[in-house]
This record gives C-alpha cells, structure tokens and sequence, in this order.
C-alpha cells in the first residue's frame, strides 16, 4: 500500500533532528501521491494521524532510533485531506484528521505509520525553543525492551521478598483475622455462615488453608489467640501472594499508559516501599485479594485498549475477555468491586462512543463491536459471578451461625436445621409453641428477654425486639385471649387458630404477654411502643391482638411458613412491625419492634409461624419449601447490603473518616497493645503517601494550566504536546479510577475504617510516578540541554526513590513488628518517628 522513497528537496542533518511537527511536502505531488516523513513512534508515542484504515502493518524500530534520519514514506492522496496540502502551506496539527484509537491513553502503535506522520518545522530549534531530555540517546535507551523486563524481574522479586519477609510472625490471629481466617474454616467444614461480603475471597482463603493443610479446627475467637501446632501459613501465604503480583500489575500498567520506564519504575517502588500495602498484604485478610482483582482488571483494561488497532484479534480478545473475569473476580470479594466495574464502564462506553464516529467503520462492524463488550463485561462477568455463588451454596450446606439472618423457606435446604428434612404440624393450633419471623429481608425473629427498657423510653417494662439467630427467647406460645387454659392438656381437645381470631401470645421464658400502648416507640417516631407485660400470662386488654392471613378469608385455617401474617392490636388499631433500625447498647443492639399506626402492608409488619411445636397434631413434609437458585440469590444479596449498610463500630473500636486517610491521619493497631506485646500497626510509610497527596495536587495544577494554554493557542514544542497527552490520557484515566474509589465512601452512613482507602491509594500511587516523570521531562527539558537535562531528570528520580527508601527504612518496623516500649516513651527506638499525635505505635 505504501512505498519508500528517497527524500527530495531536504538535505539530511549530521545529527538526529528534533522531533518533527504534524507533516509538509517533502517534494513535489507526483501521480496523485504526496511524499510524507515518517516517524518513528518509539520516539513520539502520542503523534496525531489519519484513521486506522490507512495503519502500516507493523513493522521494527530502527536499530539506533534516536540518532537515524526519519525515512521518507509515500502516501496515496486519499489517505490525507488533499484540501490540506498546499504550496507553501503550513497545516496544523490536526489537518482535519482524528486521532487514531489505539494511541489514546499513551499507547503507540507498533512500526511506521501514515497516522503517525505530523507537520514538520524548521529543522533548526528557534531560540526559546525547548530541547527535551527526550532526545538524549540514554534516556531514550530505558525504553529497550530487555531493560524493561528485566526492571519487571527486578521490581516483582522486591515486592515478593518485602511480603513474604517474616510472614509466620506474630503466630497469633491479628485484627480481622478473626473472621476472614473463621470463615475460611466454615469453607472447609461447608458450614453456613452470614458475611455482609460476597463468597470468592473467603472461599479462596479456605481453599487456601485446605490445599496447605489446614484442618479447619483453630477457633478464631478474638485477636491475639496463637496459632499453635494449626497451619495458618497457607492461608496468610496466599494473601502475600496476591498482594505480591500489585507491584507487577502496576509497573506494567504504568508502563502501558505512559511508554516511559522511570515513571513505572518509580510507581512500582512506591508500593514496594509503602509499609500499609505491605501489612495488608500478610495476613489472612479481603483486601489484597480485592486489589489484586481490581488491578488486574485494570491492567487488562489497559491492554486491550492498546490493541484498538487490531480489533478482534486473538490478544484483543484475549485481554477483553480477561477484564471480565476480573471485574467478576473483584465484585465476588467485596461490593466496592464495583467501583472498578464503574470505570471499565466509563471506559467502555468512551471507546464505543469513537468507534461510532468513525465514518470508515460500517454500521455492521460497529455493531459487533458492541456485541464483543457486551459478550465480555457484562454476560462474561455476571455468569462468573452467579457461578461463584452457585459454588458458594452448594459448599455451604450445613446450619451454621448464619441461618437466623435468611428466611425459614432458605433455612429448610441447610442440613441440621431444624427445619431440613423435617415434619411438623401443618396448621396452627392454640397451646403450640411457635416462632415467628419477620418478612422483612434479615427482619429477624420476635424475641423478648427479662432485661427492661431504661428509664425515659416509654413504659419501663420489658423489651420486646427481633433477633437474628435462634434462641430460646424466641418461642411463644399461642393462647385464646380470654382464657388461661393448657391446651396441650391431654383432655384438652385441639382447637385451631383461624383467620380473624382474637388471641394472646405469652413469652415462655418470661411468662409475660405481648403487649403495645401508646408510649412512642424507642427509635422510631409516631410508631408504639412494643413490650412484655403481665405475670404469669395476667396482664390486661393491651395483650390482645387480633391474627389475619394475607389473601384468605374470615375463619380459614393459618398454615405454617407459608402463610404471611399480620397481628393487629385490638385496643390501639396499629400493626406489629419490625422497624429494620438497631437499637442501642441497652437493647443488645437486636432489631426494634414497633407497633405502626399506618396500614400498610409491607413486609415490615408480616411474619410467617417458623418452629411449631404440639404433639397433638400430626405432622408434614417440608421438602415442598425449598426455594430455587434465582430466589435464595436475590435474598443473600438483599441481606448482604442491609448487613453492610448496617454495621456500627463495636466499643472501643478505632474508626476513620474518608478525609483521614489520603494524609495518613491515623492507623489501625493490628496486634498487641502494650510494651509487651509483638506489635503491629497498619500506617502508611509517610513520605509515600504525602507524596501522593501532593501529587493531586500537582496534577490538577498541571493539567489545568495546560489546558488554557491551549484554549488560549500558546505554542508548544512536540515533546511538550506529547508529555502533557500522557498526562492529559493516561494520567486521566488512573485520577478517575482514584476519585472512583475514594469519593462514593464520603456518601456511605456504614462504619468505615482505613483500610478502605487501599484501593484508592493503589491509583493515587501509579497517578504519582506519571505525573512527577512527566513534571521533571518538562521541566529539565524546557531550561537545560540535553545532556544535562538527562542527568537532572535521572537525579530527580532517584532522589524520590531514595526518600522513599530511606523513609521505609524508618517505619519498617510497623509491618514487620515492634517489641519493646512504647513510641511515647523517649527510650523506644520509634519515640522520634510518632510525627503525629493521632499515630498510636
């Protein structure tokens, strides 16, 4: 399609020229072709060009590319606006053409290419003029392909050894620990347990555990219990692992966004270096398994938008397809998965929103672009995810601590409940002993205690609550409301319970009736207060409580599970409810049940009999119950978000606020509390995370001064163009991620810790390494000359190394552990790091 041809009109310079300027004549326009300089994109990786259609096929960078005269390539007219092209004229950069796709975001297309042709100046640098480090032969050098393998070797053995040194030591369970650690034992028992999370990361902690040797047997009680003769190291060796691979994930998509080595390198030391990734990353815990997906998922978002210009080829689908598996891989360990689901999303629809103004690109192949996304990240990802789950239940089928959060219908598939496999009696009878469960999505099951509301909430008698797991203090027995007979008698004869009926529910622990009045309810206003009240099942005509059932009519029997049932207060008109809010300390932090005056009927105020006990009645199957797949994974999802929603710190526990974390404000104590103590704590290494917040900054600074620079038509040289497109591209792709993942955690009301910030800072750390490579290219290369432009700019990295370094060097001690006093008292090794008084090591 192309063919070479000598330069005319153009004498060749004894030395590499400066990089050239949109495209011009280079001869005269013979046989409708007009002859182009072509230029190398090792050299100029964000050059402006005519569409795809007119791409070289790829070819190989000349050996010394730098200092090698561009060759001159012919290119038919049709290729380029012919309107363009005058005598003697100078077209912009643009010169009407788009920029190819597949150099947005930073990345260049492989050879020589027509789209990569751009107008050229004088070969002679006008004073002012910028000469850029770029040009100097060894900077240029760092771009070598086995330089930057082996800086991957080198990055990714450091990462390695920084996670795995002293990964046995505390030998105790430290901080949360505690659950993830528990849970990964229920995976190896299949005993079901309640997680506010999604299953993979846990089921991966636990195939961990078993693959390693690990029993399942350690207890998990409470931070600080050793390990002893149990194999834990499997599990926190598997967490090492995934944390290891960041440096790896992030040095390449750095490497990716920006085509410069230093900026990679210096954004895969920051995480080397900085001591919270590293105490995440050690022990048995969510959140490296969590990074790990969402990098990857980055990465290979990355990745296939560098094959733009090769679409529907075996590497582009293969890096579509595993950005799917990704995103369901970090949706399936915890829900801020979606965060990063949000950004390929955004990504996604960019890319679309390019191909449809593509007027080269037909209809129909725009429309299997669409499909190949919609195949990949969305049907890929989502049948992944209820895979994970599928897998998840069918592991999970024994009663564990976690049924009394799921409906009884859900509960009836888990062997050992007591309501697997089972009979009971069919339809409700006075005398039965019952539970009843709240409708509600985790509504609970109505329990009372002997423990009274305190003084200024309501009546001071005793409190009435939903509860989440089975107890004893859930059972009631049903009874007629005027009469105090034992209908389980044996000259008793049964009675039934019907639709309509007007009957009384006395606690069996307590022997006091359920009771409402009109004292406002504890928490929620304009609904009545809810109590236990009597002795001995005597109380008054505020016990009494009339038994409906949903769609049936006056005197039908009520059925147990499956009829939905409402109690209405005889004296007051209101409806029993579960209000779905926690109450305080004093009320053991259970559900609060209330007595709502509105009428309406939600699952708030329906409840279904559960356990139903007379041995005076016959009894029946409850296989007919089990729910299918669809329905038990719509109700896990819906009792994970109001768990997550739910949560609230727990007494003495150190919580964080979202603007706490990006300024390191405060840590969180992993292990040990006192001088005596093995001591871990969860800190960011300082200079590190300083750097990165001031790098927003700078970033914001630099990207906005650009861009009025350009409103306002300053000139640029080509190599300041080209710095500031990686900023602009690829930089504006990692601060999205970063504000995607920090900003949404400003709006949530659940508990928030400072771990959350970790997916946040894994962005704000590869924006760092841009940004700063691109700050000292500019600068060096705007006031110096390029041999001393290449030293400045490799001094300027390297010193930001070398603080960092020496910073770790300092605060090592917080990930890999500290004995001895405390940093308070002046005789501690740590006494003159506490920089702050909100650190507590």
């Amino acid at each position: 399609m192309y063919a070479a041809a000598p330069a005319t009109g153009a004498a060749q310079p004894e030395s590499h020229p400066p990089p050239l300027r949109g495209f011009q004549a280079a001869g005269d326009v013979r046989s409708g072709q007009l002859q182009l300089s072509s230029v190398c994109t090792r050299c100029s990786p964000l050059m402006r060009g005519v569409s795809r259609r007119h791409a070289m096929s790829p070819g190989t960078h000349p050996p010394a590319c730098p200092a090698t005269p561009s060759p001159v390539m012919t290119c038919s007219m049709d290729s380029v606006s012919r309107g363009a092209v005058q005598e003697g004229a100078r077209p912009g950069p643009e010169v009407g053409l788009r920029m190819p796709r597949a150099l947005r975001g930073g990345q260049a297309e492989p050879g020589p290419r027509c789209g990569a042709l751009r107008q050229r100046e004088s070969r002679v640098p006008a004073e002012g003029q910028s000469r850029c480090p770029d040009s100097a032969p060894a900077l240029a050098a760092l771009g070598d392909v086995g330089g930057g393998w082996a800086a991957l070797g080198f990055v990714t053995v450091l990462g390695f050894a920084s996670r795995f040194y002293r990964l046995p030591q505390p030998p105790h369970v430290c901080w949360d620990e505690t659950h993830f650690g528990k849970m990964g034992s229920y995976y190896i028992n299949r005993t079901f347990f309640f997680d506010v999370h999604p299953p993979l990361g846990k089921m991966l902690i636990g195939l961990a555990g078993y693959l390693s040797g690990y029993d399942g047997t350690f207890p998990f009680q409470k931070p600080g219990d050793r390990y002893e003769q149990h194999n834990y190291i499997g599990m926190r060796g598997f967490c090492a692992f995934l944390g290891s691979c960041l440096v790896p994930f992030v040095y390449l998509t750095v490497l990716e966004l920006s085509k410069s080595l230093p900026a990679a390198l210096l954004s895969a030391f920051i995480l080397i270096f900085d001591t919270g990734c590293i105490t995440l990353s050690q022990y048995i815990l969510l959140d490296p398994i969590l990074m790990f997906f969402i990098m990857a998922a980055v990465l290979s978002m990355v990745k296939y938008n560098s094959c733009a210009d090769r679409p529907f080829s075996l590497p582009w689908w293969f890096w579509l397809s595993l950005t799917g598996v990704n995103l369901a891989g970090a949706m399936g360990v915890k829900f801020v998965g979606l965060f990063v689901v949000i950004l390929v999303g955004l990504n996604t629809i960019s890319d679309l929103w390019d191909l449809l103004g593509d007027l080269s690109l037909s209809l129909i192949m725009f429309g299997k672009h669409l499909l190949a996304r919609v195949l990949c990240l969305i049907l890929l990802p989502l049948s992944l995810y209820m895979a994970l789950f599928a897998v998840h239940f069918a592991i999970l089928n024994k009663s564990g601590p976690g049924d009394g959060f799921y409906s009884s219908a859900f509960q009836s598939r888990l062997i050992g409940n007591n309501l697997h496999n089972v009979s009971i009696p069919e339809h409700l009878a006075y005398g039965s002993v019952i539970t009843m469960k709240n409708l509600r999505m985790a509504g609970g099951y109505l329990h009372s205690h002997w423990h009274l509301y305190p003084e200024g909430v309501g009546a001071r008698q005793q409190q009435v609550t939903a509860y989440l797991h089975k107890d004893l203090n859930n059972l009631w027995i049903i009874k007629k409301y005027d009469s105090n007979t034992d209908h389980l008698d044996p000259s008793c004869t049964v009675e039934f319970v019907r639709h309509g009926d007007i009957i009384r529910l006395e606690h069996k622990e307590t022997s006091r009736n359920l009771h409402s009045h009109q004292h406002e309810a504890p928490l929620t206003r304009k609904h009545f207060q809810v109590t236990g009240y009597g002795i001995n099942g005597t109380g008054d005509s505020n016990d009494f409580w009339r038994i409906e059932v949903v769609g049936r009519k006056s005197g039908k029997l009520i059925k147990v599970l499956r009829s939905q049932i409402r109690l209405t207060h005889v004296a007051t008109g209101c409806l029993l409810g579960s209000s779905g809010k926690t109450l305080p300390k004093w009320g053991w932090e259970q559900v609060e049940v209330t007595c709502t005056p509105y009428l309406k009927e939600n699952p708030s105020s329906l409840w279904n009999i559960e356990d139903h006990i007379n041995p005076k009645l016959p009894n029946i199957s409850l296989d007919v119950l089990k729910p299918s797949f669809t329905e038990i994974l719509l109700e896990s999802h819906m009792v994970m978000i109001r768990g997550n929603s739910g949560l609230k710190p727990k007494e003495n526990e150190v919580t964080s606020k979202p603007w706490h974390w990006p300024i390191n404000y405060q840590g969180l104590r992993f292990s040990g509390i006192n001088e005596t103590d093995y001591r871990v704590y969860l800190l960011g290494n300082p200079v590190v995370w300083w750097l990165n917040l001031v790098t927003i900054g700078v970033y914001f600074l630099m990207t906005t001064s650009t861009a009025v620079a350009m409103k306002r038509g300053v000139q640029q040289m080509t190599e300041h163009r080209e710095l500031f497109q990686v900023l602009l591209q690829g930089g504006g792709q990692i601060m999205l991620g970063w504000l995607l993942h920090y900003l949404p955690f400003f709006m949530m009301g659940r508990v928030l810790y400072f771990h959350h910030y970790f997916p946040a800072m894994l962005f704000s750390s590869m924006l760092t390494g841009i940004t700063w490579d691109t700050l000292l290219k500019f600068c060096t290369g705007h006031l110096l000359s390029s041999t001393m432009a290449w030293k400045v700019y490799t001094c300027g990295v390297l010193t930001l190394v070398l603080l960092i370094v020496y910073s770790f060097y300092l605060f090592h001690p917080l990930s890999y552990g500290m004995v001895g006093p405390m940093a308070s008292d002046p005789n501690s090794p740590m006494a003159g790091l506490r920089w702050l008084e909100s650190w507590e090591f």
